[in-house]
């Protein structure tokens, strides 16, 4: 274990880039290269954490290796999403540890390097993964837990943070488990990134633009293992109180596409909220661009029996 504690001033640094990251992440859900950018100051310095061009970062003011990065594709013919599997599948199907390709073709490249290095110390470093253009979701710590210069790619394991130290994890048993807990929050913030997308960032209902208040609510929840896959189809942006609606069954959306607000709510009289609520009924919801990502009319059906036996 790498120990943020003591008197080493890359620890220090290092973890004062951890917790500033770490509060980028809960404030904002996901991080962009734009709150990257101004990085960290420190005694007056300004710390980068990442280089726009290059995967694999370290500071000029650090020893070590600070920050790995795995980049989405910028849309082009193809929408983005449309890719977002194959992109993940090298994590998704890790079982304890994922490769991480070098930098170019030489070992001694210094990037590749800084990889060895952080093998050879244990460094806990910052993963930032795609799951948008221009998105991360950042997976700290991580460390690197091979180096392998003949297949030119370092092996990572995710470990966790306990009591603000990172710890290295042993066992298989544990690394397994931490990988299967990443996997589950990419999946989540690729499922979430893909649905707002593909309606423009806006909610569904409302027509609410602010992506930060939207969530990609399933139409049958996940724990359905025939129905409720991550698929665009499946998924329905709703900003906070329309998908609490929307689960709580106050608010149901038929085959058709046409929002019914129950008579729970219809027979209330209590503010503008509620009245934006009531004035749902009878409408249409707002649909994505492209009729491939449209809410699937069998599983609308399903969740739409939900809401009238609630009722």
């Amino acid at each position: 274990m790498t120990s943020f504690g003591g008197q080493d001033p890359d620890a220090l640094v290092r973890k004062i880039i951890f917790d500033h990251v770490q509060n980028l992440s809960a404030s904002h859900g996901h991080i962009t290269q734009a709150l990257l950018a101004p990085g960290v100051v420190v005694n007056g310095e300004r710390i980068p954490i990442v280089n726009p061009q290059r995967g694999i970062f370290k500071p000029r003011q650090m020893r070590y290796l600070l920050s790995i990065k795995t980049v989405f594709p910028k849309p082009g013919g193809k929408i983005w999403y449309d890719d977002q599997r194959a992109v993940h599948r090298q994590l998704y199907e890790g079982d304890e540890l994922i490769d991480y390709a070098f930098m170019g073709s030489n070992p001694l490249a210094p990037e590749n390097q800084w990889l060895r290095e952080a093998y050879e110390q244990q460094i806990p470093i910052i993963y930032f993964l795609g799951v948008s253009p221009g998105r991360y979701e950042a997976m700290l710590p991580v460390f690197i837990a091979d180096w392998d210069p003949g297949a030119l790619t370092a092996r990572v394991s995710f470990g966790v943070i306990e009591q603000g130290e990172p710890i290295h994890l042993q066992t298989s048993i544990e690394r397994r488990y931490a990988l299967r807990s990443v996997k589950q929050r990419l999946h989540q913030a690729s499922f979430r990134e893909a649905v707002i997308s593909a309606y423009n960032g806006r909610c569904a209902l409302s027509g609410l633009p602010e992506s930060l208040l939207l969530d990609a609510a399933h139409i049958i929840p996940d724990k359905d293992k025939e129905f409720g896959h991550a698929v665009i189809p499946n998924g329905i942006p709703l900003s906070k109180i329309h998908h609490a609606a929307f689960d709580a069954h106050l608010i149901g959306i038929d085959a058709d596409y046409h929002l019914h607000v129950s008579e729970r709510l219809l027979s209330q009289n209590d503010g503008p909220m509620l009245e934006a609520l009531k004035q749902l009924q009878g409408k249409t919801i707002h649909l994505p661009s492209r009729v491939k990502d449209y809410p699937d009319r069998d599983r609308l059906a399903m969740r739409f029996e939900q809401f009238k036996s609630a009722h």
